[in-house]
């Protein structure tokens, strides 16, 4: 099954400007706004590469069990690929789910609608 999420472009000023009128109850977004923004297509891109984005399709496909499955399954390096996740992470493009001592990686989203402001 695939996923979708909405990502939006724009400049951190008017990220942080959004945000505050949010929170101040000025401004309510709508159900189809992005949930995820950026400040760049360049951050975009780092973030959503193309080997990237082959990592959330195998995590969404194989649901590995933890962090270290994943690697074996891609043959990416443990420590490459946490930093890889906590950024993703950090996104909230994959969730970090605790289980006994394993942490395992679900991919929030597989496809992408971007919209630059």
């Amino acid at each position: 099954m695939n996923k979708r999420i909405s990502i939006g472009i724009m400049p951190q000023e008017q990220i942080r400007e959004r945000m505050l009128a949010i929170a101040r109850g000025e401004f309510k977004p709508k159900a189809s706004d992005p949930k995820i923004w950026f400040t760049s297509m360049k951050s975009l891109a780092e973030v959503l590469s193309d080997d990237n984005r082959a990592l959330l399709k195998i995590i969404n496909e194989s649901k590995p069990d933890s962090i270290s499955g994943l690697a074996e399954m891609t043959g990416r390096k443990q420590g490459n690929l946490s930093r890889t996740l906590k950024t993703m992470s950090s996104y909230g493009l994959v969730e970090m789910v605790k289980e006994n001592r394993h942490v395992r990686p679900v991919a929030v989203a597989t496809e992408f609608e971007i919209l630059a402001a």
